[in-house]
């Protein structure tokens, strides 16, 4: 099938909520010289929804550099003029872009969310500095204009984002086939075959929370619902994952198989525990904007099994989370073989291993805590809802680790999410994480806890940036704060 009826595919089986696709591939970017440089257009759809157009189509691009490269993109606003067309759910269209887990500048003309934004018929211009000792992994870019990024993520203006060189952090994904799943919502809520796509990805009937409202969202991935990911038996595939949902959990899972997981949030394991450099687990919770990077298993024989999320807990003011099917995954005797440099430039040297030592920040109080709450009115950090002409909530000096305490005095699970840098999280409710991971967006259970150790250490991060909550619809009601990094 050519990638044009693939992508036709899918949308049919959006359509229709039920047949079977083949997993689709997004278009891929990559450097020339050292610059990667595209076009990516704002425009509304002939469905209603906001998308991005690249290259004539509507599928979001994957972006693939290495370190020390140039990203240039021309970001074009085409969406519909205030006061021309009626509004999309009454939002005034103004749009940007945000690089989600790379360690790069704040300001213009790089990761600026704060400044940089455009109206209808303007455009911005964004270079991005990627450091040379950048480590290399899974982000994702998507759209975060305060107060309309929840509906435009929602729509599915998002991409994912790789710094290539992971197997010199883990060797045995070399020439592995390598899966990209950028794993999206699709809302529901007033679909009339909304009954029919719930029962397409079998969205489970028990609940795990008290939540009694209908399930609004079900789950795409690469745009299709419950594609097929094909394997050969006994093959290991390299599995690159991103919750870019706005406003929902994944758990996910492959009934009776484990994952091999090489990186969380873009940061290979092996970069600060190289003795073990893998992790091996039977599922894996994502918060919106999480990813993981895994080694998966094919079964031996031929058959069939599914990738799924399991339900979610959200608590009692939470959306409800259940579980559903996101893809089927066949082992076939026919399914192609992995293409010879399926896991990028097999001449990467071996990584140079820089660990950071956190055990006398882990011994200081909490440097600055960050409260979660909210009312009938809003949505909160510090009891203060965020204004764009706000003062910085937090300055941070740079070269310096921070040990951080985000609480959460609300009713409901909220991920914590900081631009520009990763963290530790090693404390949940004041007890151990039994294997801490260095992270950019981190759950925090409702009425607990989480301490992170943040690393502030990287001199590029200098400028205004911003920590929120990555439930969206939260994030644009007032959910965020800035930081000033100094």
């Amino acid at each position: 099938m050519s990638r044009p009826m693939l992508i036709a595919a899918a949308l049919v089986c959006l359509s229709c909520g039920n047949g079977v696709v083949a997993l689709p591939d997004a278009p891929v970017v990559r450097s020339r010289g050292g610059v990667t440089s595209m076009t990516l257009t704002a425009t509304r759809g002939s469905d209603g929804r906001d998308a991005f157009m690249f290259d004539g189509r509507d599928v979001p691009p994957e972006i693939r550099m290495a370190p020390g490269g140039t990203l240039k993109i021309h970001y074009v606003n085409s969406l519909p003029a205030p006061g021309r067309t009626p509004m999309h759910r009454g939002q005034m269209n103004m749009t940007n872009l945000h690089f989600h887990g790379l360690s790069v500048s704040p300001e213009r003309p790089q990761d600026d969310v704060l400044d940089m934004t455009a109206m209808p018929g303007e455009a911005l211009d964004y270079t991005l500095m990627i450091p040379r000792d950048h480590l290399p992994g899974l982000h994702w870019y998507h759209t975060h204009p305060h107060g309309e990024s929840h509906q435009q993520v929602l729509d599915g203006m998002s991409g994912a984002l790789i710094i290539e060189g992971i197997e010199r952090y883990a060797p045995a994904v070399r020439n592995m086939r390598e899966r990209v799943l950028v794993v999206r919502a699709i809302d529901i809520e007033h679909d009339p075959k909304a009954s029919a796509r719930r029962a397409h990805v079998e969205v489970d009937k028990s609940r795990c929370g008290d939540n009694p409202d209908e399930v609004s969202r079900v789950f795409s991935v690469n745009g299709a619902l419950r594609p097929q990911i094909a394997m050969r038996p006994g093959e290991r595939q390299f599995w690159r994952i991103v919750n870019a949902a706005p406003d929902r959990y994944l758990d996910i899972e492959t009934p009776h198989q484990r994952f091999e997981v090489v990186a969380y949030d873009g940061v290979p394991i092996a970069s600060h525990d190289p003795a073990h450099p893998t992790r091996e687990v039977s599922h894996v919770l994502l918060p919106p904007a999480g990813r993981v990077e895994a080694i998966v298993a094919a079964q031996d024989s031929e058959g069939r099994t599914v990738l799924r999320t399991r339900c979610i807990d959200t608590g009692a003011d939470g959306d409800p989370n259940p579980g559903m099917i996101l893809a089927d995954v066949v082992s076939t005797r026919t399914a192609p073989p992995p293409p010879p440099d399926a896991a990028g430039v097999a001449s990467a040297p071996p990584a140079a291993f820089t660990l950071v030592d956190v055990q006398q920040s882990k011994q200081e109080p909490p440097h600055f805590t960050v409260v979660f709450s909210e009312n009938k009115e809003g949505f909160y950090i510090n009891g203060q809802t965020y204004s764009p002409d706000a003062q910085p909530m937090v300055r941070a000096k740079v070269g310096a680790l921070r040990h951080w305490r985000i609480v959460n005095n609300t009713r409901e699970l909220h991920p914590f999410h900081i631009h520009q840098v990763h963290f530790l999280a090693y404390l949940e409710n004041d007890r151990p994480v039994p294997d801490p991971q260095w992270l950019d967006t981190v759950n925090v259970p409702t009425g607990g806890s989480v301490d992170v150790i943040m690393d502030f250490t990287d001199p590029i991060i200098r400028g205004m940036s911003v920590f929120h909550c990555h439930l969206l619809n939260h994030e644009d009601k007032g959910m965020m704060a800035k930081i000033l990094f100094e």
